[in-house]
């Protein structure tokens, strides 16, 4: 039986028509996949019906009976919540007011301190996590405050849960406890929408898979009737064929000891690792969540001080106490976490380009030059393929999330990075987004930039590195080059197994 049923809804931002009469069903007991390339319409449908936005038109039925949602409140009091991506934590509160935040258990009035740890102890251990529930959120790791993010979501006992990308920052054991909780909430009769880009997901959580195309449904089927390839020509509306985007004629070899290279490093999680980044190359770094590789990568940019250990750039002794000193050095940097480290939340696309260039684009009086702002933004924009409006003052959170990720690569090239260290730099985009970014990358390499991806996904490498190192706990166990870049090899050296459908 259908818990909810959405009808003929639409939605639209300015003159822009974002949702175009969409129809869904989401039934008691059963996992739907909402899929979608970003910008095709996803995240604002599920928002509407968590009551996040307002639909221009249509209706939304809950066991049978019409309901308009003016609030979030609204959505929830019917039973629904949203589990978003974009995470809303409080980061100055512990992990047991953080799961409770919003429902806090009183006693003559008073919050009760001890019923507020009892019941995030129960809901944490549902998802079988092993966070202590004093820490504030504020020292969690990214994956550490989704589960809590989903831990708070259960405190409401929902009859409808909408997650949104859930695993993008879990690792492989935290993702895994996961899928066995939707097992037992689809057990239990719960109602589950499931936004993902990791199409391997689609097969193993759920049970019917919807694809959203330029705001309209293109494809709405029983999972076991579908392809990764039928899916995907779903979303982009063409076959899209993996690719290696490696490098093509052979270019001259640089300079014995040019670029980057760390020598016998060890730091926070990571021990005795070295690797080196040459002009016109991109070395993969590749691990599991949890092994180090983020970790590496945040002491390529100065944010972690490594304990022993160097640090060259072209042949030179480098000390890097913070990330300012790496910008100066030519480096840049890309976070794993887009909208909360590197992003200018709600501030135009030329000024979050521009960000670390302002000294030398700033005009009279050191204050920023629009017009010289603008021409970086434009320069970029073609040079990378930017998807937005000839209009820099667009804001940026208009943008999808491989089209932000552009932006943020084009704000090191124009300060003039030489070196450019990636943290899962696909993380929460889409399957034609991610092709477009293994192209800059190669492109960049290709003239010249000496580039570093460091992820816990292996397309990321496979597709683009001449060489990958790949870390277990905090040590390099393998160096594959060229065609041993795999992701057979990748996952074999990670001490994992794995099945692509």
């Amino acid at each position: 039986m259908s818990f909810l049923n959405a009808r003929g809804i639409t939605k639209s931002f300015g003159p822009v028509k974002v949702l175009h009469g969409i129809d869904f069903t989401a039934e008691a007991g059963s996992v739907v996949a909402l899929l979608g390339e970003n910008g095709a319409g996803k995240s604002t449908f599920v928002k509407i019906l968590a009551g996040d936005h307002g639909a221009d038109s249509g209706e939304i039925v809950i066991d049978g009976q019409r309901r308009r949602f003016g609030s979030v409140a609204d959505a929830r009091a019917a039973g629904i919540r949203l589990i978003s991506q974009e995470i809303a934590d409080a980061g100055t509160l512990t992990v047991a007011e953080n799961v409770v935040l919003g429902a806090w258990p009183r006693r003559y009035g008073v919050v009760s301190r001890k019923e507020t740890r009892r019941r995030a102890a129960g809901l944490l251990a549902r998802l079988r996590a092993d966070i202590p529930l004093n820490r504030l959120v504020s020292d969690l790791r990214l994956g550490e405050r989704q589960i809590v993010e989903i831990a708070r979501a259960l405190a409401g006992e929902s009859r409808c849960l909408l997650f949104d990308e859930p695993t993008a920052a879990l690792s492989d054991i935290e993702a895994g406890r996961l899928f066995e909780l939707i097992a037992d909430l689809r057990a239990a009769g719960v109602a589950i929408v499931y936004i993902t880009h990791r199409l391997d997901e689609v097969f193993r959580v759920a049970d019917r898979a919807c694809v959203l195309r330029d705001g309209r449904i293109s494809l709405d089927r029983p999972v076991a009737e579908v392809t990764t390839a039928g899916l995907v020509e779903a979303m982009v509306g063409r076959a899209v064929a993996a690719r290696r985007f490696v490098a093509g004629a052979a270019a001259p070899a640089p300079p014995a000891g040019a670029g980057l290279s760390l020598h016998a490093a060890s730091g926070d999680n990571f021990a005795n690792v070295s690797l080196s980044a040459a002009p016109g190359a991109v070395v993969g770094l590749y691990g599991k969540v949890g092994s180090g590789v983020s970790e590496v990568a945040e002491t390529l940019f100065g944010m972690r001080r490594p304990a022993a250990g160097e640090l060259r750039l072209d042949g030179k002794a480098l000390q890097l106490r913070a990330p300012a000193d790496a910008i100066r050095a030519g480096i840049g940097f890309l976070p794993p976490d887009r909208q909360g480290q590197a992003v200018l939340p709600g501030r135009p696309v030329a000024e979050n380009l521009a960000a670390p260039s302002w000294r030398r684009l700033a005009g009279r009086g050191g204050l920023m030059s629009r017009g010289r702002e603008a021409r970086a933004y434009r320069r970029w924009h073609d040079a990378l393929s930017i998807r937005s409006r000839d209009d820099p003052r667009q804001s940026i959170g208009t943008l999808s999330g491989g089209n932000q990720q552009k932006v943020l690569l084009a704000r090191w090239l124009e300060c003039g990075s030489r070196v450019l260290v990636l943290s899962e730099p696909t993380r929460g985009v889409d399957v034609g987004a991610r092709q477009e970014i293994y192209q800059a990358i190669r492109g960049l390499a290709a003239d010249g930039t000496a580039v570093v991806v460091a992820s816990s996904d292996y397309e990321d490498i496979v597709a683009v590195a001449d060489q990958a190192a790949v870390m277990v706990r905090g040590r390099i166990v393998a160096v594959l080059d060229g065609a041993d870049v795999t992701t057979d090899r990748l996952t074999e050296s990670a001490g994992g197994a794995l099945s692509v459908r």
